[in-house]
């Protein structure tokens, strides 16, 4: 049995094969995808952009409540507002 010291040995052996093999691929696959690129004319809009009906960060939602004495909408998400706090929602429904 290997002792203690020879396994660390071994294993920081492995761990740089590993860097390296992971370095070589990165490399290939960074290579396949310039030649796809240049092949089809991509772009970066081409290769990531979210698909329609995708939720995007900070999207608009159209509110679902209207306060009739001065005009103010809700959501529906999050806290509610003072107005219809504790009120019928379905009589504020747009």
């Amino acid at each position: 049995m290997a002792s203690y010291k020879e396994l660390l040995a071994q294993r920081e052996h492995l761990d740089k094969q590993i860097k390296e093999a992971i370095a070589l691929e990165k490399a290939d696959g960074i290579a396949k995808a310039k030649l796809i690129i240049d092949q089809y004319h991509l772009t970066a809009s081409d290769l990531f952009n979210r698909k329609v009906g995708a939720r995007s960060a900070g999207s608009k939602v159209a509110p679902k409540y209207r306060n009739p004495a001065t005009g103010e909408t809700w959501t529906g998400r999050g806290k509610a507002p003072k107005w219809i706090e504790g009120r019928d929602r379905s009589s504020f429904i747009i």
